[in-house]
């Protein structure tokens, strides 16, 4: 299986086994599944920092996350808050896949993307260098700051000595993540990898930036509103923090110790829109190509595909653009019984997390048989119609295989296909 689409009788089948997610939804993975499937909204006024002189002052924030929950003291000081999401996701995704790494450290690996890396410590730092000097700049900033830092966190506090990695392809840097440890795994180069992304970007700069594009909601009076994928009165994303870290594993090595297997990673693909910095090709065909590329990596036909979680984030241009892709990759008859929705909804756009998130939420919908919702879909725009929208409540379904999109600035288009397994 590659992101080129080859064939995924090619290698080894690999599954998932365990997931850790640390999300404005819960703390934990059944407590962000429990929201999700109600409908709950994680956004909110920002408390990160005083956003009084911001224009957006809404976000998806992680509530109540304790750094010393998951990690020593000392060792989450030497950590931005990125790496800490980070870690604590990957230890709480090796729990629930009942996984002791200690002996095997050598064929366990780890692939964690993100979109910025260590944003809170960099701006910190930074006003410190313009207010007192370049004396004054700690010498760990570097080390904390790096985009990597949160990939060799998760290796150095969980003993992984495997293959590790850090795609960085903004929005779609979680689906890469999550595409790039299963090839790694069906490679034969590793038994099981950590796979996922953390973001933490809501800091001043980061959200004065974004806003700065005008693709964030400004609904700063309804919070829980502000996200409405696909609704004809959307005005722009909510931007979310997140950690999601799924545990990847040779079929063989899973059944081998009698793990209980969530379902199968399928199919990856991947392309490029090579039009534009921030805004999707209009057309769509990067995104019809890589959601090809995946089902053919997955041996699989379009009309296979029961449910899409798509990346869906909430903007006027990248909605409709996304609909006519998927209505073109699965024709027109058959995309309006396939199911779609967009927890981007719920738990805001998580940047380089969001893949990892969506990716896990799309693995729970295929174990638990319930799809979760698009909240805020109240008026169905037009130019989004043609495809199932699961709006407004989880819907009870048997998905047997689905795709999970992802669509990052700079043209960066992923998607997975995720399956039940025989």
């Amino acid at each position: 299986m590659n992101g080129n689409g080859a064939s995924a009788a090619a290698g080894r089948r690999v599954v998932i086994t365990g997931m850790g997610l640390v999300t404005p939804l819960g703390l934990d993975t059944e407590e962000t599944w429990k929201a999700a499937l109600a409908g709950r909204s994680g956004a909110g006024p920002i408390t990160h920092f005083d956003a009084s002189g911001h224009t957006c002052r809404i976000a998806c924030e992680v509530k109540d996350f304790v750094p010393a929950d998951h990690m020593e003291p000392r060792a989450a000081r030497r950590m931005d808050r990125v790496s800490q999401l980070a870690v604590a996701a990957g230890r709480l995704a090796l729990a629930d896949a009942a996984l002791d790494v200690a002996g095997e450290r050598e064929r366990v690996g780890a692939v964690i993307a993100t979109g910025a890396g260590g944003n809170e410590t960099f701006e910190r730092q930074h006003r410190l260098f313009l207010e007192r000097g370049a004396e004054r700049v700690s010498p760990a900033a570097v080390a904390t700051i790096i985009v990597n830092m949160s990939a060799g966190q998760v290796s150095m506090q969980l003993g992984l000595g495997g293959p590790i990695s850090c795609p960085v392809t903004a929005c779609a840097s979680g689906t890469h993540g999550v595409g790039d440890a299963a090839a790694i795994i069906r490679s034969g180069a590793a038994d099981v990898m950590l796979a996922g992304g953390s973001e933490a970007g809501i800091t001043p700069f980061t959200m004065a930036a974004l806003d700065a594009t005008r693709a964030l909601s400004r609904r700063n009076d309804d919070p829980a509103a502000a996200s409405r994928p696909f609704d004809l009165a959307r005005d722009g994303f909510v931007a979310g923090e997140a950690a999601a870290v799924l545990v990847l594993e040779s079929l063989e090595h899973a059944a081998a110790r009698g793990a209980e297997i969530v379902c199968e990673v399928r199919g990856y693909g991947m392309s490029a829109d090579a039009h534009h910095l921030t805004e999707p090709d209009p057309s769509g065909r990067g995104q019809v190509q890589a959601m090809r590329a995946a089902l053919r990596s997955a041996g699989l036909e379009a009309d296979e595909i029961d449910y899409v979680n798509a990346h869906g984030t909430s903007t006027p241009t990248g909605d409709p653009v996304e609909i006519a892709a998927i209505r073109a990759v699965v024709g027109p008859e058959r995309a309006a019984g396939v199911a779609v929705s967009s927890t981007k909804s719920m738990h805001g756009h998580a940047m380089g997390a969001a893949g990892g998130l969506e990716a896990a939420l799309t693995a729970l919908t295929i174990r638990d048989g319930v799809i979760p919702p698009t909240i805020n879909l109240d008026d169905l725009d037009p130019t989004c119609a043609g495809v199932d929208h699961v709006a407004g409540e989880a819907r009870t379904a048997r998905v047997r295989a689905a795709l999970s999109n992802s669509f990052g600035f700079g043209g960066h288009n992923a998607v997975i296909v995720l399956a039940a397994v025989d």
